[in-house]
């Protein structure tokens, strides 16, 4: 049960957690004629990697090294590191194998002393956590039994990394499984190298009946955090409902739009529901992503059925009076009607409105395999174009071979430097055994020129 990746053997580009899948299409401007050939990045290979399903890879760029951690050929862990200005890549190996589940991605971070960290390949399963003990020296990563107590250890998935409003490093994940779980964030002191629970009490509770599927903590221009989720049932996919949001100025204190203090751990019951979107009314967990208008007002983009069966994109934004709900597409005869459980291949992604100057703002999504663009006005919300839109993927199509039946996936590095990875594998197989292994594909680093 989780999103992601697309069926379309070019198209496919991840960039967020597989949470329920979470791995987010990356987006590059197109750019057109002598422009579009000077901007072709450079393209240099680092390593031969798994091909027989995705499972997202983690890129660290910092002012001095890029670092990447991916599963090499033999579904190894491993961790590559070089200075910004080389070319030479020094490897480790770490003892932690992929098997075949898409939702078993890598996260990985850097602290403010140089040190790194990388947690990777838990569905349901104990901490697989390492940190090194040399800054920048990926040879000296070691594996941490215990991040903070083992009593909620035992049961992990989603690792991410993020940092707070003080700047510091924070880790959160899901304690549980699908249907039945919690959110646990813990924050990190490098002067003791120790980790604690930033929160006494996980940030929801499923009160044994169900679990939230988060998109975010986002950082938005209020200076607050953002979360969007929704609630599930059950491990099957169908099993979402009830939209929800709050934010926060210091990942602690959580509030609703409006301001009113949340009592955590946070409820379906107490929960602030932004759509009460019904079980089994083409809502998916992951594809509620959290953007900002050019007022820096918080919305989520996220889809539903609408009245005629048919699935749409919808945007929701915070006002005075609450919730404004718009309807951005108007497609005819498109449904997609999710069902069951493991990796699904997805046939929408959706990413965080974007302002686009003062007066429009930008939905971006992609529905079987082509991106598209809708332009909305930023005082109705409503739809003022729909054109195609552009996916680092297809950039690299021409330049990238692609086997039959593969897809390439691309993670970019979120400071905005350009830098990314791209490699190509199988869609998942809903976290099961393929019928064949593919041969190795190559792991590339993408340098803009």
């Amino acid at each position: 049960m989780t999103l992601h990746p697309l069926r379309a053997a070019l198209l496919l580009s991840l960039a967020i957690p597989v949470a329920a899948g979470a791995q987010q299409p990356a987006r590059m401007p197109a750019p057109t004629g002598m422009a579009a050939a000077a901007a072709t990045p450079e393209l240099s290979a680092i390593d031969r990697v798994w091909s027989g399903h995705s499972a997202r890879f983690a890129l660290a760029v910092t002012a001095a090294r890029i670092t990447v951690a991916y599963y090499d050929a033999n579904r190894q862990l491993t961790v590559a590191s070089r200075p910004r200005g080389q070319a030479a890549w020094v490897y480790h190996k770490l003892d932690s194998w992929l098997g075949w589940d898409s939702h078993n991605y890598i996260a990985m971070a850097v602290d403010a002393d140089g040190q790194v960290h990388v947690s990777a390949n838990m569905h349901g399963d104990p901490l697989v956590y390492y940190r090194t003990t040399v800054a920048g020296d990926v040879r000296t990563l070691a594996r941490q039994p215990v991040m903070v107590e083992t009593r909620v250890e035992g049961k992990m998935t989603y690792p991410i990394f993020l940092r707070d409003g003080a700047g510091r490093l924070v880790y959160k994940y899901r304690d549980g499984s699908s249907g039945n779980g919690n959110e646990i964030y813990n924050v990190y002191d490098p002067a003791t190298r120790t980790w604690r629970h930033l929160l006494q009490v996980p940030l929801t509770d499923g009160e044994g009946q169900r679990n939230a599927y988060f998109m975010g903590p986002v950082l938005g221009p209020d200076k607050y955090f953002h979360i969007a989720w929704v609630w599930r049932e059950t491990p099957m996919a169908e099993t979402n409902h009830d939209l929800s949001y709050a934010r926060s100025r210091d990942l602690v204190h959580w509030e609703t739009a409006a301001g009113r203090p949340l009592t955590l751990p946070i409820t379906l019951k107490t929960a602030e529901i932004v759509d009460p979107v019904p079980i089994e009314g083409g809502m998916i967990n992951n594809n509620t992503v959290i953007g900002f208008d050019p007022a820096g007002r918080a919305m989520i983009t996220f889809h539903k059925f609408d009245a005629k069966g048919n699935t749409q994109i919808y945007v929701a934004r915070a006002e005075p009076k609450g919730w404004r709900i718009a309807q951005v597409s108007d497609w005819q005869g498109f449904r997609w009607d999710f069902r069951g459980g493991g990796s699904l291949e997805s046939r929408l992604f959706v990413k965080g409105a974007e302002p686009m100057g003062q007066n429009r703002i930008r939905v971006s999504v992609i529905r079987d395999g082509k991106p598209i663009d809708f332009l909305l006005d930023a005082a109705t919300l409503k739809r003022v174009s729909e054109t195609p839109g552009s996916l680092l993927a297809e950039r690299l199509a021409g330049s990238i071979a692609v086997p039959a039946g593969m897809q390439i996936n691309t993670v970019e590095d979120a400071g905005g430097s350009g830098i990314a990875l791209a490699w190509a594998t199988l869609p998942p197989h809903r976290d099961l055994p393929g019928e064949d292994i593919p041969d190795p594909t190559v792991l590339r680093l993408v340098m803009p020129r």
